[in-house]
């Protein structure tokens, strides 16, 4: 079983997006600030460590993208389901951009940094706005949900494909063979 580069790439995406999906939403809604804020401090500080190579990651998968032709899908799939398939994608790549860039705007205007892997911050790009944060702070939740429910859409279309119309997608991108 050979596995392709792009293949990597996409699987290493997931973990990363899945695991600091749900650390945000355990901090968010399980964890209250300790007397000195510690705890729930070091979980958003992981969730911002993890979250922030997305940003990387998703350029480089982009010009991945650009630079390779998208994969036929199956002959077997309608126009529209094709369609839909295709804005799904687009619909991803969005979030992965607009998520850890909100998070980097929330965290700036919060007068926080946005760390990648404990190894740098990324420059500050706004300093401490309340007004600012007025804004990304909803608007990266609201995303975060949208993405969540994308990520679950595109794991059901997935598994649909492998267990009901039985074709290769899911395989795909598991192993280079069909």
């Amino acid at each position: 079983m050979r596995i392709k580069r792009i293949q990597v790439l996409h699987w290493l995406m997931a973990i990363i997006f899945i695991a600091a999906w749900i650390i945000g939403f355990y901090s968010g809604n399980f964890l209250s600030y300790e007397a000195d804020g510690s705890f729930k401090g070091d979980v958003i500080k992981l969730h911002k460590n993890i979250a922030t190579t997305l940003i990387f990651l998703i350029v480089i998968r982009i010009f991945w993208r650009y630079t390779h032709p998208v994969p036929k899908l199956p002959d077997t799939m309608s126009p529209l389901m094709q369609k839909l398939a295709h804005l799904g994608h687009l619909a991803l790549y969005f979030m992965l951009l607009a998520l850890p860039i909100t998070g980097c705007l929330f965290s700036w205007s919060a007068g926080h940094p946005a760390p990648v892997l404990y190894l740098f911050e990324i420059p500050r790009m706004v300093q401490a706005n309340p007004e600012l944060l007025a804004i990304v702070k909803p608007l990266h939740i609201y995303l975060s949900w949208a993405a969540g429910l994308l990520l679950i859409g595109h794991v059901l279309a997935a598994l649909k494909h492998h267990f009901i119309d039985r074709d290769h997608v899911l395989k795909s991108m598991i192993s280079s063979d069909k």
